[in-house]
């Protein structure tokens, strides 16, 4: 059988990543990610889970080696777990990791499933360790269900990364204590800059902290180290003294990171962007139920020729969102 073409854009960078969004839906409504009356989609638009597990094994046949499930929130989604075991099973056939983000409030219930279906590695959203303040961010979700999800995963042998958006006059001043408790349970932390993605019911530069001023009062407190490691994402990493803690630093703004850009996101409609940031997209929902792997190769080759060189993210009061799709229609 003929090798598959190799997945590589117009810039010469090579896709070796793939993040799949299971779902839109979620089960929290956190205010920098989506508006509180959020409308997702219909369920019949939705690709069947059939058709994420056959795209993403096509993926991997082309070289795509680090595969992530998300939303939304993907533990939300019937089935979730039968296609991440499903996509366990080509671990060592070929991909690398399979690997998953989820916000953790159903995470005590499926960690074991999890772990046996072959994920070592997952990012979990938290941005508060106060309950109130989780409450407030997330609109109703309740913390300890969270906390107790994160427990019972790493006791599975799962290893945890925090993933804690900075926001300004909202948790900026509980940054510190969050590295100091990810230090004190062997979790890494990656900090993020919030990104203009969809409408929502406030204005994100009200909230936008850049990460540049967040880490220089972490240097102040925290003995960081350079790390020159990579997870396969963005995140630029030091470790916290002589712990085993990484913290990450994903800047979009105040530090592009598009240069090395070696990933594409496949919607849970079954639309592939090449770019976080802009609006081109492929249908491959349509080109695999029209032309079968045919037509599915053919648009992933469209979508490769259209991966532009960066995304193009502002932050101004006022402005509109660089792109009005929500994050978690993306994938988050």
């Amino acid at each position: 059988m003929a090798t598959a073409p190799a997945l590589i854009d117009r810039h010469g960078r090579t896709i070796s990543y793939l993040r799949v969004s299971v779902t839109d839906r979620c089960d929290l409504r956190c205010r920098y990610c989506m508006s509180e009356d959020m409308r997702f989609l219909p369920r019949d638009a939705l690709l069947e889970l059939d058709e994420i597990a056959a795209i993403a094994e096509r993926f991997i046949a082309r070289g795509v080696t680090k595969i992530r499930l998300t939303g939304g929130e993907p533990l939300v989604r019937r089935g979730a777990i039968d296609l991440a075991r499903r996509l366990g099973r080509q671990v060592g056939q070929g991909l690398d990791e399979l690997t998953l983000t989820t916000n953790g409030t159903r995470l005590a219930d499926h960690a074991g499933d999890l772990r046996a279906a072959g994920i070592r590695r997952i990012n979990v959203s938290l941005d508060s360790l106060d309950p109130d303040r989780f409450r407030h961010i997330t609109r109703h979700g309740d913390l300890s269900r969270v906390i107790e999800g994160i427990a019972v995963a790493k006791n599975a042998g799962i290893a945890i990364k925090i993933n804690m958006v900075a926001l300004k006059d909202l948790n900026q001043d509980e940054i510190p204590a969050m590295l100091a408790w990810c230090v004190e349970q062997g979790h890494d932390l990656s900090l993020i800059e919030t990104m203009p993605l969809g409408t929502i019911d406030e204005d994100r530069a009200d909230r936008f902290v850049p990460l540049t001023a967040v880490f220089d009062d972490l240097s102040r407190r925290f003995d960081l180290i350079r790390d020159p490691r990579s997870t396969g994402g963005p995140a630029r990493y030091w470790r916290v003294g002589a712990s085993p803690t990484r913290l990450g630093l994903i800047s979009p703004l105040t530090a592009n990171f598009c240069d090395g850009c070696n990933r594409v996101r496949l919607t849970t409609e079954g639309r592939l962007y090449a770019c976080l940031g802009h609006d081109d997209q492929v249908d491959l929902k349509a080109a695999l139920r029209t032309d079968g792997m045919t037509g599915l190769d053919a648009a992933i080759d469209e979508a490769l020729a259209i991966k532009p060189a960066r995304h193009d993210f502002r932050i101004a009061a006022g402005a509109a969102p660089a792109v009005g799709r929500h994050m978690s229609v993306t994938g988050g």
